[in-house]
C-alpha cells in the first residue's frame, strides 16, 4: 500500500510539472503585477530570484478536483519570512502569500493540495506537492 500511494504522490507531482526541455521560470525584481512586491509566484513556477529586502507574493490557483493549496512555508525564516498575509483578498481556489526576502540564502516554499471529495464518498489518496526554489541575493 505504502509503494503503491508513493507512486501516485510521485505520479500527481511528475504531471504537474513542467514539460521536459521547458526553462526553469525564474520571477525577476519589476516582474510583479502588485504594487509593493518586487515577483509573483505561481503553482506554474519552479524558482524565483529576489534581492534582500524585497517582497515576493505568492498566487496559487486550485486545479480541477483538487482543492485549495495549504498555506506556502519558507524553509528558512532567517531567509525568507512570511509578512502580513493577504488571504482576506483571495478569492475561493486561490490560495494567496506574502514573504519578505531578509538575507541572502537559498530556501524552498512548500505547499501541498489534495482532491476534492463529496462527503460519504471513497476519496483517492494522493496529494500534490509544491515546491519553489527561492533565492535571495545581496
Amino acid at each position: 500500500m505504502r509503494t503503491s500511494l508513493l507512486a501516485v504522490l510521485l505520479l500527481t507531482v511528475a504531471c504537474g510539472s513542467a514539460p521536459a526541455g521547458a526553462a526553469r521560470t525564474t520571477p525577476t525584481p519589476g516582474s510583479s503585477g502588485s504594487p509593493g512586491y518586487a515577483a509573483v509566484v505561481t503553482e506554474q513556477d519552479h524558482a524565483a530570484t529576489l534581492r534582500a529586502g524585497q517582497k515576493l507574493e505568492v498566487a496559487l490557483k486550485a486545479r480541477t478536483g483538487m482543492g485549495s493549496w495549504s498555506h506556502p512555508i519558507s524553509s528558512d525564516q532567517s531567509i525568507l519570512a512570511p509578512t502580513v498575509d493577504p488571504a482576506a483578498t483571495a478569492i475561493r481556489g486561490t490560495t494567496l502569500a506574502a514573504f519578505l526576502a531578509k538575507a541572502p540564502g537559498t530556501v524552498f516554499l512548500t505547499a501541498s493540495a489534495t482532491p476534492l471529495c463529496s462527503p460519504g464518498q471513497a476519496c483517492p489518496m494522493y496529494a500534490m506537492e509544491l515546491a519553489i526554489e527561492v533565492t535571495v541575493t545581496p
